[in-house]
């Protein structure tokens, strides 16, 4: 089972669904049964065909009114209302990384050819995020969600994620782990310039395939992107518009991303249910409309995203209804909440598992 180190939303999730606690099963022939018979049900709804209509006219609308911002801007010239041309350009950022996380699991093109051509335009050349690294980063998450060895989303770099890293940690995140809850939406400015360096970073890696390729599309991104901003603008405005650009599009990515798995259960060495328990357990579900299905991509939906990585977005909201249905009858806890409690259950899991932090230096 899951380790609950200072967690209390799986448990809550279960009571406030009435659902009773999962069963503990392992890995095996038979355990993989239960996410059988859901994918017979969820296959027989159609919900796993492709939607080509959906993602031409998705595609097309990102890339309209990217280039529709970019216009703007150079309408504009040399004016501090390119500040506000900033903040729609992070929001469309922010898209167009949905858009290729959607392409990286093949919900857009059935074979991976055209899947990886396709994402590595819309990450390396039009965000600046290598399509490769966040690929190998973003399989090993989902095959092991929540995991502390196995799972790169979890592991301990600046935030600790459960009370056996804070315990363990050492430099920035022992320096800051006592208070990152209050330090994790700042933090978030910085995820934009991150995901750039560690993108660079990684081409000297040895298994980054195409580095070339990778390479020279991330370098045109940033020459392109560096050359509209200096030339258009004065330096001090050109910095404001970069600063305002990528601190708001690490924002929206963090806002994205953290309902999904953060502070939920994680697990470590050998504990590993079987598939379906693995993906359900460790994910949160965002409830929301429309407006909310287009803001987050249809990460919201993230336990099913979870268990049929490459069912197009449109589908998901249709899947929630067997999933969570099907996950009551074999008593496994399924977890949603509105938008805001998915954050202040996140925030509220890293002040908890920050204590054995606080609590050293209140002894130092």
């Amino acid at each position: 089972m899951p380790r609950l180190d200072g967690m209390t939303t799986s448990t809550h999730a279960s009571l406030d669904a009435g659902v009773p606690p999962a069963r503990s099963r392992r890995s095996g022939p038979a355990a993989g049964s239960d996410f059988a018979r859901l994918s017979r049900r969820i296959a027989e709804a159609g919900l796993l065909r492709r939607r080509p209509g959906y993602y031409t006219a998705r595609l097309g609308l990102v890339i309209a009114l990217t280039a529709a911002g970019w216009g703007a801007f150079l309408a504009l010239g040399d004016t501090w209302w390119q500040l506000a041309v900033a903040a729609f350009l992070a929001l469309m950022s922010g898209q167009i990384a949905l858009v290729a996380h959607d392409l990286a699991h093949r919900q857009v093109f059935r074979r991976g050819g055209p899947s990886e051509t396709w994402g590595r335009l819309f990450g390396n050349l039009g965000i600046g995020m290598s399509y490769g690294w966040w690929m190998n980063k973003h399989t090993r998450h989902h095959a092991n969600p929540n995991h502390e060895e196995l799972d790169p989303d979890v592991a301990p770099d600046i935030l600790v994620w459960s009370t056996a890293q804070a315990r363990d940690s050492r430099g920035l995140a022992r320096l800051i782990g006592g208070h990152q809850a209050w330090l994790f939406f700042p933090l978030l400015t910085l995820e934009g310039f991150n995901l750039h360096v560690a993108s660079v970073r990684a081409l000297r890696s040895p298994g980054m395939k195409h580095r070339l390729l990778e390479g020279g599309l991330l370098f045109l991104h940033l020459a392109a992107y560096g050359s509209a901003l200096f030339l258009v603008l004065p330096p001090g405005k050109a910095v404001a518009f970069l600063a305002v650009h990528q601190c708001l599009f690490g924002v929206y990515l963090g806002c994205t991303f953290a309902p999904n798995h953060k502070g939920m259960p994680t697990f470590s060495g050998d504990e590993r249910p079987d598939f379906l328990r693995r993906q359900v357990l460790t994910s949160r579900n965002v409830r929301g409309g429309r407006f909310t299905d287009v803001l987050l991509g249809g990460l919201n939906y993230q336990i099913e995203h979870h268990l049929f990585p490459s069912m197009p977005t449109p589908h998901l909201r249709r899947a929630q209804g067997i999933v969570r249905e099907y996950c009551a009858e074999i008593g496994v806890p399924y977890h949603e909440t509105g938008l805001l409690r998915s954050y202040r259950e996140a925030l509220t899991h890293l002040h908890r598992v920050g204590e054995p932090i606080r609590r050293r230096r209140k002894a130092s």
